[in-house]
């Protein structure tokens, strides 16, 4: 075997992101695109006039290289200043706040590309920054401690993610007008070792040993950010509440990401069954997938306390799986484990984790809260595998994704027939056959849509998301009674489920109750706070139809900025704008709508609007009608 020979060098790692990145795109996604582009340039002018180079930018992260600390120190201090400027220019709620976190580390070239533990500590620094602020590792300190006279707190010796060894922080806080920091590094030398030894020896007999040595970890604890009360987007629920971010990949391969994400939804589900938990929606927490991970930041905007992250790590036939349970609000690890085990053993672990994690937070969040195991599944590791890579093919969306998902799905029932799951996820398969435009007789797909999702509730009536779907497909083939049924079902089954909440209040709409469709989504919005466009026009057509216009038109207006080509956002914000009378508008938006299907038709549309109640259909189709549409 030919090693290859990689290049490395020891180099200033700058490392910058925005805060709240994803409300920001959440809220107006064409404007923050256009403000991040405009700020990019303008860093990218930074660093170079300090003699640096950006050597990648994805999202809302840059990162660049610097030959000298001083360099991009200065170059960081600059970005700052002229960012706050630029952002008085912009309302309170779109300015684009950047952190930044500097080290001084060997990194491996590939190409133009940088990596190495030098670049992971730049990015943990970066998360540890204020909005705003700059962060420095103790390396790139040392470099410029009798170089420049900036002000600047020490925040201590912190141990950050995928770094074996604690790392000293340094928070910038002026410009080089301010006096120099006085805040001086822990002395490294030996004798100074041996002096902070006796004293703590003198601490622990004169106060006792156990009491001082908690004392003496108790800031070691504090390794993280603070949460903000003042800085949560969402007032915190009545009841302890938690966000699991997505399991870290750290095999290497890419193709073993439906694993993490596996385990993620897994605990998400188990967590989700404790009624008096408030837990986050997995399609808020993987908004985070593949960035630095800040723990803070993730609280605040999604309005929690609590935060689970974790990684797998799969190797042959062994997998590591760790976990950490995070109080945001003090910065304390609350629990943590690490479990080796072969990969036979992967359905153990996931539920001695479950059970972990659900016991941990019995003990320090609801005490006596029974734990409730997650549903029933397989012991056939093989069709367990393949019914994950199903589940993340289906959310694709797309004709190509949702075949070998269905193919999936089939190979997962070969091999075991009475696997609930996997009939679950057939099912979906076909109701998306019709979403896609796949299916050559949509009447067929659903009927076998629900011909196995009704086997998936007959094999596991524990499962919430099967009763949701049956019900979405009861409410889709006019029997809105037996739909309201399932769906009340589900959300007694899993009162956390964003999913199904929305779905209650989907079929709720269908029903002709437009009234009581209005709380279920928001609560779906709650606990999925990063919501996806269908959320903003599902509830903006109940307000229209409960004449609450002006609601309507701004929940409306949300779902087309964050999905512009989205046809069903065009289509209701097309029927809102015509109820409330604004004949213009309402125009306009049909023009939208017919670009995006120019053969739109409404005698095709009033075959798939499944209204309990004729008015209801006859108001949605005569307000498109209005609007110019045929």
């Amino acid at each position: 075997m030919v090693e290859q020979d990689f290049k490395r060098k020891l180099t200033a790692i700058l490392s910058a992101d925005v805060k709240g990145y994803s409300i920001l795109m959440r809220d107006n996604e064409e404007e923050t695109v256009r403000t991040i582009t405009a700020y990019r340039e303008v860093i990218g002018s930074i660093i170079r006039k300090h003699r640096g180079e950006v050597v990648d930018s994805p999202g809302d992260n840059i990162l660049a290289e610097f030959s000298s600390v001083v360099d991009a120190v200065r170059s960081a201090v600059e970005i700052q200043k002229e960012l706050k400027v630029k952002n008085t220019e912009l309302a309170e709620i779109r300015r684009m706040e950047f952190r930044i976190g500097i080290n001084l580390g060997d990194v491996i070239y590939d190409g133009e590309r940088i990596y190495g533990d030098g670049v992971n500590v730049a990015a943990r620094m970066e998360s540890l920054a204020e909005a705003g602020g700059i962060c420095v590792s103790g390396s790139a300190y040392d470099q410029i401690e009798n170089k420049l006279t900036f002000g600047c707190e020490y925040l201590g010796e912190q141990t950050v993610k995928n770094i074996s060894t604690p790392i000293r922080v340094y928070q910038l806080t002026g410009d080089e007008t301010t006096p120099e920091c006085t805040v001086k590094t822990p002395a490294r030398k030996s004798s100074t070792r041996l002096i902070y030894a006796a004293v703590i020896g003198l601490l622990i007999i004169s106060i006792g040993g156990f009491f001082a040595w908690n004392m003496i970890r108790r800031p070691a604890a504090r390794l993280l950010k603070i949460a903000s009360m003042d800085q949560m987007a969402y007032p915190l629920p009545d009841k302890p509440s938690i966000a699991v971010l997505p399991f870290n990949n750290m095999s290497g391969d890419p193709s073993q990401e439906y694993i993490g994400d596996g385990f993620t939804e897994e605990i998400i589900a188990a967590l989700s069954s404790v009624p008096t938990l408030f837990v986050i929606a997995r399609n808020s927490t993987f908004t985070y997938k593949g960035k630095p991970v800040k723990v803070n930041q993730v609280a605040e905007e999604l309005g929690v306390r609590y935060v689970l992250e974790g990684s797998v790590r799969m190797a042959g036939d062994k997998v590591r799986v760790t976990a950490q349970l995070i109080d945001a609000l003090n910065g304390h690890h609350l629990w943590s484990e690490q479990y080796d085990r072969n990969l036979s053993d992967i359905f153990a672990v996931q539920d001695e984790i479950t059970k972990k994690i659900i016991t941990a937070m019995q003990v320090k969040l609801t005490v006596g809260e029974g734990v409730k195991v997650a549903s029933k599944g397989t012991n056939n590791l093989g069709a367990y595998l393949k019914c994950l890579q199903a589940n993340e093919l289906i959310n694709k969306i797309n004709p190509e994704s949702n075949a070998l998902a269905k193919q999936l799905a089939q190979e997962a029932i070969v091999l075991d027939p009475n696997y609930a799951w996997a009939y679950y996820i057939l099912g979906r398969t076909y109701m998306m056959d019709v979403w896609v435009g796949a299916s050559k007789s949509p009447k067929a797909s659903m009927g076998k849509a629900m011909e196995l999702v009704q086997k998936a509730i007959a094999m596991d009536d524990t499962n919430a998301d099967s009763y949701s779907l049956s019900g979405f497909l009861y409410s889709m083939t006019n029997q809105h009674d037996k739909a309201i049924a399932q769906a009340e079902k589900a959300v007694a089954l899993n009162p956390n489920s964003a999913f199904a909440h929305y779905m209650l209040g989907k079929i709720l709409w269908f029903a002709g109750r437009p009234e009581e469709s209005i709380p279920e989504y928001k609560i779906a919005m709650r606990l999925n706070p990063i919501s996806p466009d269908r959320y903003f026009w599902s509830l903006g057509l109940s307000y229209a139809y409960t004449g609450q216009y002006d609601e309507a038109i701004k929940l409306c207006q949300k779902s087309v900025r964050q999905a512009p080509n989205d046809l069903l956002a065009r289509m209701v914000m097309t029927v809102v704008y015509s109820l409330s009378g604004k004949d213009e508008k309402a125009r306009a938006e049909a023009d939208e709508l017919l670009r995006i299907q120019p053969k739109f038709s409404l005698q095709a549309l009033k075959k798939k609007l499944t209204y309990k109640r004729e008015a209801d259909r006859d108001r949605f189709l005569g307000a498109l009608r209005k609007a110019g549409l045929k």
